[in-house]
């Protein structure tokens, strides 16, 4: 087995190379409304702008279906989790569903007992199987077992197929052109499986390579079929490559790329390749290129879901592209036109708290607004929004001894085993009158050190005031995920009441649970309270204004950034 490789300097590997994800196939470039061999006019614009997707999408796997694109994400605690994200272009990307409807893991992912942050749903792969026309999603889960997951439309409904009792870490899944299953996987020792026909089982596995000493840690398999050659794409951690090749012959890298505090957010680029079968990505002075032209692809059937914007929450759903933080209690909200959300959890400490809806954040600068109705509140009770992470701040409303107050807390954060440090402190606060308060929170999540967030209100949706000092995005690496905007109500045990919410304009958004009374609940008081939520998300997008350059992060641990590396081998 060979293993080629392009040299690269430390600087350009650190500005150019930095967590690659997935590659996509795509159909010849041609002139705007021309018609190519293969039909459809193509359709193109002048160029687009990286990150395409300026949201945490990390890990992404990404597969062609005809003329339509589809990609995986990493979602840890997140649940539901593995977003199905569909394209028509690779430019523009809509939340069709996840892979996986509940993390049915395990007790710490529904918070009974334990929590859990930062394992879950890691580097897993999304395939589609033409021959019964089935998408197939693969995961391994807590180092145990392989989850998989199917459905003949990435809308769903899919369902659990089987479980695997080798745990793929890193797998990148492969349908040959035979129907033949493969995955790879591993950590520095990279093996292959192959499965039944029916995808249930391993019929057997070998190892295919082994890192020298010299090149240390590899993980994150791609598993590709390039004209006739199989071809493993690993990730160095902070580093990687994945790609896919289309008849046609034009090629495009879908990558991802360390941008702390906001998270890891895919970027696109144009690749080549080499005589000696080596892909190469097209830099621009050695880095990530702000912009390039756009694929020439046929006509979009019709336009995307934008993953920001306006949610008045219509009908008995949610969006997509909302999640929960850790499995939601199901017997504690529905969606009608507004969803509502009951009493699930009574704690002091907001990462304990069930029923905490999300919104993954916007960059650069993202704004986030909620109304809140706060009439219905009891002493006790806490409700508002959040920037949430393992380091966290809220703004939001007090009820307590008959008065009403709107608070900011700020220093809540969690260590690095996962465990709450500190719930926060009352940092400032504002009397409040009338029924209604408009909370706001905004941020700079630009990558680097010590980005601002900040709150504010309003009595009447127009004029804001500050309240509080700036919270300081946290941007180390081993969460993973990044920062998120949630809501907030933490409940104490009264009569039923709501508290109702009307955001308009959002980035991670989750309702943040507060403190009721102290983490107790009252002897035999088993009633419970709604929180009618209406959310008007309306995010400010942006893109960067150079190059995307970031501090380089290992997805499992810190080493020094080296080359990349690609596997090539004649067959499995």
């Amino acid at each position: 087995m060979s293993w080629p490789h392009q040299d690269l300097s430390r600087r350009r590997t650190l500005t150019a190379a930095t967590g690659l994800a997935a590659g996509a196939l795509l159909p010849p470039t041609a002139a705007p409304g021309t018609v190519s061999p293969q039909g459809p006019a193509l359709a193109t614009t002048a160029a687009f702008t990286n990150p395409v997707i300026w949201q945490d999408f990390a890990d992404t796997d990404v597969t062609r279906v005809g003329d339509t694109y589809y990609a995986s994400a990493s979602t840890m605690h997140y649940s539901p989790g593995a977003p199905a994200l569909r394209s028509y272009d690779l430019v523009n990307w809509e939340v069709a569903n996840h892979s996986v409807s509940v993390l049915d893991f395990g007790a710490k992912y529904d918070l009974n007992g334990a929590r859990g942050y930062v394992p879950g749903i890691w580097a897993s792969s999304l395939a589609y199987r033409p021959s019964n026309r089935t998408f197939c999603w693969l995961g391994q889960i807590d180092f145990t077992r392989t989850y998989v997951y199917t459905a003949t439309a990435v809308e769903g409904p899919r369902s659990r197929l089987t479980t695997i009792g080798t745990p793929y870490y890193d797998a990148g899944l492969l349908v040959d052109t035979d129907d033949t299953l493969y995955v790879a996987y591993g950590n520095t020792t990279i093996s292959v499986a192959q499965l039944s026909p029916d995808g249930r089982n391993q019929v057997r596995t070998q190892q295919v390579f082994t890192a020298p000493s010299s090149v240390g840690t590899l993980e994150g398999s791609r598993f590709y079929k390039v004209d006739g050659q199989y071809y493993i794409f690993l990730t160095r951690p902070k580093n990687g490559q994945y790609i896919l090749k289309s008849s046609s012959g034009a090629w495009y890298y879908m990558a991802f790329v360390d941008a702390y505090p906001g998270g890891r957010m895919p970027a696109l680029a144009p690749v080549t390749w080499a005589p000696d079968g080596r892909p190469v990505l097209q830099l621009v002075n050695g880095a990530w290129g702000t912009s390039y032209p756009s694929p020439a692809v046929p006509t979009p059937p019709r336009q995307v879901t934008p993953m920001i914007g306006v949610d008045t929450f219509d009908g008995t759903a949610l969006k997509p592209r909302r999640e929960w933080n850790h499995n939601l209690d199901n017997a504690k909200w529905s969606v009608d036109n507004g969803p509502t959300l009951r009493t699930a959890t009574v704690t002091n400490d907001l990462y304990w708290a069930r029923n905490t809806l999300t919104h993954r954040i916007q960059g650069p600068t993202p704004t986030a607004t909620v109304q809140l109705d706060h009439t219905a509140m009891r002493d006790g009770d806490r409700a508002g929004l959040a920037l949430l992470r393992d380091s966290s701040a809220w703004i939001g409303v007090k009820r307590d001894g008959g008065t009403t107050r709107l608070v900011m807390v700020n220093g809540l954060a969690m260590e690095g085993n996962w465990k709450t440090t500190d719930t926060g402190t009352e940092v400032a606060s504002a009397t409040l009158s009338g029924s209604r308060v408009w909370l706001r929170a905004n941020a700079d999540i630009r990558p680097g050190r010590g980005r601002p967030g900040a709150f504010s209100y309003s009595t009447d949706g127009t004029t804001f005031t500050r309240l509080g000092p700036a919270f300081s995005l946290g941007n180390d690496w081993r969460n993973f995920m990044g920062h998120s905007t949630d809501r907030t109500t933490q409940p104490t045990p009264h009569p039923p009441h709501k508290e109702n919410y009307e955001p308009a304009e959002t980035a991670r958004l989750s309702p943040i649970l507060s403190p009721g009374t102290a983490g107790r609940d009252r002897p035999g008081d088993t009633r419970d309270r709604d929180r009618r939520v209406r959310r008007r998300p309306g995010l400010h997008p942006g893109r960067p204004s150079g190059p995307v350059r970031t501090v380089l992060r290992n997805r499992r641990r810190r080493r020094p950034a080296r080359r990349r590396h690609v596997h090539r081998h004649p067959g499995p």
